[in-house]
């Protein structure tokens, strides 16, 4: 892989350090699941730092959207990738996994002695943080993405199909759809209004090859581990099969998920019932991807010679599919990208996106968190702290969750 920038841009800018950095405040910020996360990194790496433009970022966001996987890693993971090259892969991925797999393993030793409405209280008060972030997100993208009638019909279009459909495979059919649209109506829109008649501002390019090898291994892996599996006598070859056809087929992102792990988990008698929903409820609670919810179930499964061995296992696992999927996608994303006549069905995907955020907005994100009153304005001061304020997200993240402890608290 070549990774070139603008020669404006400062070398120490391309370090992966940089990228580990910034990644791994993210990772200790980013609450609410992939949807606030995608919100968390369009404020961190198109307003902020400007390392994407709006439509760049917004491009990666419909490509991991198409992909099985997490769609929030997938995208870290390409933004990483464009500053500094595989090294600045790894790091935003490490960067913005491992403090949420530190947190649930954490929370797998202690569990037992936490509980009461001070925990609840703490939980319910970060899903109302992911209101606001999601909130936030909506009304920019929608400001800058569907700046017209058609746009935002489109938008629209993509909101009643995610009302009507019950399938994991909704995302993916709305993206579809958009892009289909977008070659329908906004033929006539220019160029530089849906990809930018200039220079992108991070020039890189993932070779065919590299691609090709990537699209390789995942296909061996998902269909030759099985056969594997049946001579497993340690179970570990069991574990990472389980936790790798888990995040190979998934559509939807962390919450869509978790029907396969329990599948994978409960129903083979290796994780409790109990244990498997106060994981779930804990990685509701902890920022990052919702996907390291499989390092808290490595972690206590019985299965694996040891605790550590299990949660590396299962989490390597989960994410391998997803990033080896984005670098067999992006050769072609680049190549389509270049295209001019490709600025119309990149509109009609940049407008469905922001249908999805919307459709997210209310479920799960709304529907799970908003039950009264006092959740509404909790929330509301939130969105208006975030985007008329700009106080920081960690700012509004604490804020919030001392307000639902205080919450449950007086009930």
């Amino acid at each position: 892989m070549e990774t070139g920038m603008s020669t404006s841009q400062p070398a120490r800018a391309r370090s992966a350090l940089e990228v580990l950095r910034v990644f791994l405040k993210l990772g200790l910020t980013s609450f609410g699941g992939p949807i606030a996360h995608i919100g968390y990194f369009r404020r961190e790496f198109v307003e902020r730092r400007r390392w994407l433009d709006d439509e760049t970022f917004t491009d990666l966001v419909g490509l991991c959207q198409f992909l099985p996987g997490p769609a929030s890693s997938q995208t870290g993971f390409s933004i990483g990738l464009l500053r500094a090259g595989w090294l600045g892969g790894l790091a935003a991925w490490c960067g913005f996994t491992l403090p949420s797999v530190a947190l649930l393993i954490a929370f797998a030793i202690i569990a037992p002695e936490l509980g009461g409405p001070a925990g609840s209280g703490l939980i319910h008060g970060l899903k109302l943080v992911a209101v606001a972030v999601v909130a936030q997100a909506v009304w920019d993208m929608a400001r800058r993405l569907c700046p017209d009638r058609r746009r935002g019909g489109i938008a629209l279009v993509a909101v009643v199909f995610l009302a009507m459909m019950n399938t994991a495979y909704a995302q993916l059919i709305v993206i579809v759809l958009g892009a289909v649209l977008g070659i329908v109506l906004c033929r006539s829109t220019s160029l530089g209004t849906v990809v930018g008649s200039r220079e992108p501002m991070l020039a890189f390019r993932v070779s065919r090859t590299t691609g090709l090898l990537a699209l390789a291994l995942f296909c061996a892996l998902l269909f030759g581990l099985p056969a594997l599996a049946a001579f497993d006598t340690t179970h570990t070859i069991r574990v990472f099969d389980a936790f790798y056809r888990s995040g190979a087929l998934v559509f939807g992102g962390g919450h869509v998920v978790l029907p396969l792990l329990q599948r994978e988990t409960v129903a083979t008698g290796w994780v409790s019932p109990n244990d498997f929903l106060a994981g779930y409820g804990a990685a509701q609670a902890v920022p990052g991807p919702l996907f390291t919810f499989a390092a808290f179930l490595g972690w206590i499964m019985s299965g694996p010679s040891s605790h550590a061995l299990g949660a590396t296992v299962a989490l390597a696992g989960i994410f391998l599919p997803g990033l080896l999927l984005v670098l067999a996608a992006l050769p072609y994303w680049l190549a389509l990208r270049a295209r001019p006549s490709m600025a119309a069905m990149l509109a009609g995907v940049n407008a469905a996106v922001v249908g999805l955020l919307a459709m997210a907005l209310y479920s799960p994100v709304w529907t799970s968190a908003v039950q009264t009153r006092i959740d509404f304005v909790i929330a509301a001061i939130g969105f208006v702290l975030l985007t008329r304020w700009k106080v920081p997200p960690l700012a509004v993240v604490v804020l919030s969750a001392v307000a639902g402890v205080a919450e449950m608290l007086s009930r």
